[in-house]
């Protein structure tokens, strides 16, 4: 979900919440979720609507610099005991830069360290998929001063590490930022 308009769409009178409900309630599905890595506020106001399962959002090192789902949705979705989801954990590759996040395992790490159930990353290949299931079987969490380090790799690149996030507003000034998706 992207806009707020949309969160009308789907609460509305025959939208995708009553044929969710329907689909729950004649047992094709057990848990009903939402999604969105564009504006936490939209999410926010989903989740405070109704009690999704779950939620599925974009987590990485870059998210404290624009639009942070950790700031408010990420501890909305904890007290309310949703199972939490990231996805964008590399930013399909854009995270990794020589002089920022360098692998696999910062990034990865990073994300499992928050209060996350489970991450979901596309891999290209089988070796990719091997490395992930390792890093996941030897994940320690991180410590604070290791992710805002992070973090802090980032913030040169925020453009590229959260291109999928709404942009700023007119006449904000992001450091190296120019959204070109």
């Amino acid at each position: 979900m992207t806009r707020d308009d949309q969160i009308e769409q789907i609460f509305a009178r025959d939208g995708a919440m009553e044929a969710l409900l329907k689909a729950r309630d004649q047992k094709m599905v057990r848990f009903l979720g939402i999604t969105g890595h564009y504006d936490p506020a939209v999410l926010i106001k989903g989740i405070e609507r109704f009690d999704f399962d779950t939620i599925l959002m974009a987590l990485n090192p870059g998210d404290p610099h624009r639009f942070p789902f950790q700031q408010e949705l990420l501890p909305l979705a904890a007290r309310k005991k949703m199972g939490v989801i990231g996805m964008k954990i590399p930013a399909r590759d854009r995270l990794f830069r020589p002089d920022g996040v360098t692998n696999m395992k910062d990034a990865m790490g990073y994300t499992l360290t928050l209060p996350v159930s489970t991450v979901i990353i596309g891999c290209k290949t089988v070796q990719q998929l091997e490395e992930n299931i390792q890093i996941a079987k030897n994940f320690t969490p991180m410590a604070r001063a290791d992710m805002a380090r992070l973090e802090g790799l980032t913030a040169s690149y925020v453009a590229d590490a959260q291109w999928f996030k709404k942009p700023p507003a007119a006449g904000t000034l992001v450091e190296n930022d120019q959204n070109t998706d």
